[in-house]
């Protein structure tokens, strides 16, 4: 006789799941939690998911990591990778208070699991690493196009658009205005202009 079938395992689950993290943060996300969101039983839950609450976080860090690189193929693909960077923090001002309230979290995965979790702050200062290094490669192009004037090294100015990024997303909870938010954005972007 058969068991029943394991159906918990696709994106679709991981990223109701995702959502619950994104809210809560980790460590307060409980296994109801994330039964409640998933519509995963117990035994169903830890059938698909042996590692547990942990493993199910980690495949939702990695759903980002996903976004993030199709945004760098994006990229790649662009007569304007500039522009679309720039579109990207800009596109910030737009989002729903939600969103807002949310924050990034890649970001928030960092600051959450400092002497917390080394393995899952790791994982999320890894794909920061990454954005950090698609911005730098744009720009150090970009700077031999003539397409931006400042002569800072492309390195520091990668480090800059995360730390942009970073700083943004405490901003954008403390002021959920697309307004504040878009002469916020714009006045820092004018450092890659």
């Amino acid at each position: 006789m058969r068991g029943r079938p394991t159906i918990y395992e696709d994106s679709n689950i991981i990223k109701k799941a995702q959502e619950v993290f994104w809210q809560k943060g980790y460590s307060a996300t409980s296994l109801s939690d994330l039964q409640k969101a998933t519509g995963a039983g117990a035994g169903s839950f830890y059938n698909t998911f042996k590692g547990g609450k942990k493993e199910v976080f980690q495949k939702a860090v990695q759903e980002r990591r996903l976004a993030f690189d199709n945004f760098k193929n994006e990229l790649t693909k662009s007569d304007s990778p500039l522009e679309l960077i720039k579109d990207f923090f800009r596109s910030i001002a737009q989002a729903d208070a939600n969103e807002h309230l949310k924050g990034c979290i890649i970001a928030n995965t960092v600051v959450e699991m400092t002497f917390i979790d080394e393995d899952l702050e790791n994982s999320a200062v890894q794909i920061l690493k990454e954005v950090e290094q698609m911005f730098t490669e744009v720009i150090k192009e970009e700077q031999l196009k003539g397409n931006i004037k400042t002569q800072t090294s492309p390195e520091i100015l990668g480090k800059y658009l995360i730390t942009f990024w970073c700083g943004l997303n405490t901003l954008r909870r403390m002021y959920p205005d697309k307004n504040v938010l878009k002469d916020q954005i714009e006045m820092q972007l004018a450092v890659i202009s």
